[in-house]
């Protein structure tokens, strides 16, 4: 399996220090080897950094970790191969245009029987479930929606009724953004945690760093960060539900099917050093 991580703030905010725990599961303390992708929206732009070498090895994931690109959505995975080869156009995220948006998407899990699902004009470049699901994904959404949606809210919706239908070929944990709304969609292992003022100190769990987000913060910001499996260990994450989708926007959940989450609080980790750094 693959791992996820997304971000929605309401301000353009940079995601190092998270980051920096998911790479190390890239061939460090993970076991997710085989690649990993960035996408981070600026305005209607967005920049993507790939790499099929392992996170924890790659150069360019440490040029991302160091260098602080400040976003309000940013979608990102380290792969462990289950279709297709280790290359470069099978690593996520993948990029499409829609309606004259930019649509951002990751995959973690793994489908049986995809093969004939129809993409219309939306076609895969490498050969991978994932980018076929999402293709079928705009697919979908360009039949449902020949013009841009004015209710973006129900659009989103439809998504998660489109991925219902693909959770039934196998285990289909997504994240899907446009640079103003990050929706996500759970089959077994998501989990999301969203920062707001009194903000407090935060320790990586698979890396000896520890930041205080009230010396890089203000009372108004706002920040949603979503991953597989939680990022810190002194900080309580909400787990998400088979079947449950979630919508962000600008840092808050705006919309989601489950009435209760369930909270998960890990043992405090101590790191041995701490090395703060300007991000979330």
């Amino acid at each position: 399996m693959c791992e996820l991580l997304g971000m929605s703030a309401n301000v353009p905010t940079d995601i190092c220090f998270s980051f920096s725990g998911l790479i190390q599961r890239g061939g460090n303390t993970g076991p997710h080897r085989d690649g990993w992708g960035i996408t981070f929206y600026e305005g209607k732009g967005f920049r993507t950094f790939k790499d099929p070498k392992p996170s924890s090895q790659s150069k360019i994931a440490e040029l991302v970790q160091n260098y602080p690109i400040k976003s309000c959505a940013v979608v990102s995975h380290i792969r462990q191969a289950n279709r297709g080869q280790v290359n470069l156009e099978n690593t996520h995220p993948f990029t499409r245009e829609l309606w004259g948006r930019y649509w951002t998407f990751a995959h973690n899990g793994q489908l049986s029987d995809y093969q004939e699902l129809e993409t219309g004009r939306f076609r895969p470049v490498g050969e991978t479930d994932s980018e076929l699901s999402f293709c079928w994904l705009l697919h979908q959404l360009e039949s449902k929606f020949p013009e841009p949606p004015q209710d973006m809210v129900a659009m989103f919706r439809y998504v998660a009724q489109c991925c219902e239908s693909l959770k039934k070929l196998g285990v289909y944990n997504m994240m899907l953004s446009d640079g103003e709304y990050v929706m996500t969609f759970c089959t077994n292992h998501l989990y999301w945690i969203t920062r707001r003022a009194p903000f407090g100190k935060a320790s990586l769990l698979d890396e000896d760093i520890t930041i205080n987000f009230q010396e890089e913060t203000t009372p108004n910001d706002v920040v949603s960060v979503i991953a597989t499996q939680p990022l810190t260990g002194n900080e309580t994450w909400h787990r998400m539900k088979p079947g449950e989708y979630n919508l962000f926007h600008f840092g808050e959940m705006i919309e989601s099917n489950v009435d209760a989450l369930v909270d998960v609080k890990f043992a405090e980790v101590k790191p041995k050093s701490q090395a703060p750094t300007e991000s979330l």
